[in-house]
């Protein structure tokens, strides 16, 4: 699975004048201001992306603060974006690719070929000397046909038993995993059974992932090697998305659990565990 695009390759990509959708994703939690920082300064050409209304659907108890968005509603979106068949599409952010991921994995599970997330994001293309302009993109409409469930999910049913014979793994803070603190979801703790492996540790200190062996060595270390089914969660599938990125550079396939931490602690009924 092709993955990742540096500020280099992008930038004679854009100068050949090669088909290149850029597709900002400004989000953070506690954050609401992406769009306005889009619009202070974003790669030229980029569209913006709405995390919240575009690559996912309205949030609710049941299904997670982030649901998987309707083929729908993602096919519109991407069409308003430009996106044509056989386009390369690179997504970026300037939280270490932590959102842009989201979009790098949708889009895969939607069927599109060709996704990529540029590395270091937007702090690596203004160090490499990229230039930013400022103000709204509307490019002309695409008319890309997606195709769902291309990539496989796991479904809140299958999550309880996942761990008896595969690996799931916590992509949250170690501190949220372990119970100490819960500051969104309804309750503290982890799903029985995962293993905590923050994506803070995918990337280095400029936000860059990490080359191929390092992350080998990282998931090798937390007993995931490939030889058995891995899944990913989060709080809500958002950066768990971001570990299955980097998962896939180490060579190792994963399931996203989009529900995630902020569906399965809605319901008293399912266990949390607390502790290391």
């Amino acid at each position: 699975m092709s993955v990742l695009i540096d500020t280099d390759s992008l930038g004679r990509r854009l100068a050949a004048g090669e088909r290149t959708v850029l597709v900002d994703v400004r989000w953070k939690l506690g954050d609401p201001h992406g769009h306005d920082h889009y619009l202070a300064g974003h790669l030229p050409g980029a569209v913006y992306a709405d995390l919240e209304t575009e690559l996912a659907a309205p949030p609710s108890p049941s299904a997670g603060r982030h649901p998987l968005p309707s083929v729908e509603v993602l096919e519109a979106a991407a069409r308003r974006w430009g996106v044509r068949a056989g386009d390369t599409v690179v997504a970026y952010d300037d939280l270490g690719g932590m959102s842009a991921a989201r979009a790098w994995w949708l889009l895969r599970w939607a069927g599109l070929s060709d996704v990529r997330l540029l590395d270091g994001g937007l702090a690596a293309w203004t160090a490499a000397g990229g230039e930013l302009e400022t103000g709204p993109v509307t490019p002309p409409a695409g008319d890309v046909v997606l195709r769902p469930d291309s990539l496989p999910t796991l479904e809140v049913e299958s999550v309880a038993g996942f761990a008896d014979g595969g690996m799931l793994l916590d992509a949250r803070a170690g501190e949220r995993f372990r119970g100490e603190t819960e500051p969104i979801d309804p309750r503290a703790g982890h799903i029985p059974g995962a293993a905590s492996a923050p994506t803070t540790e995918n990337v280095d200190a400029t936000g860059r992932f990490l080359d191929p062996a390092a992350l080998r060595a990282r998931f090798a270390a937390l007993g995931v090697d490939g030889s058995r089914p891995v899944g990913v969660y989060c709080g809500s599938g958002v950066t768990a998305a971001h570990e299955i990125a980097a998962l896939a550079l180490a060579g190792i396939d994963a399931t996203l659990y989009p529900g995630s931490w902020s569906q399965w602690s809605a319901d008293p009924d399912r266990p949390a565990a607390t502790g290391p």
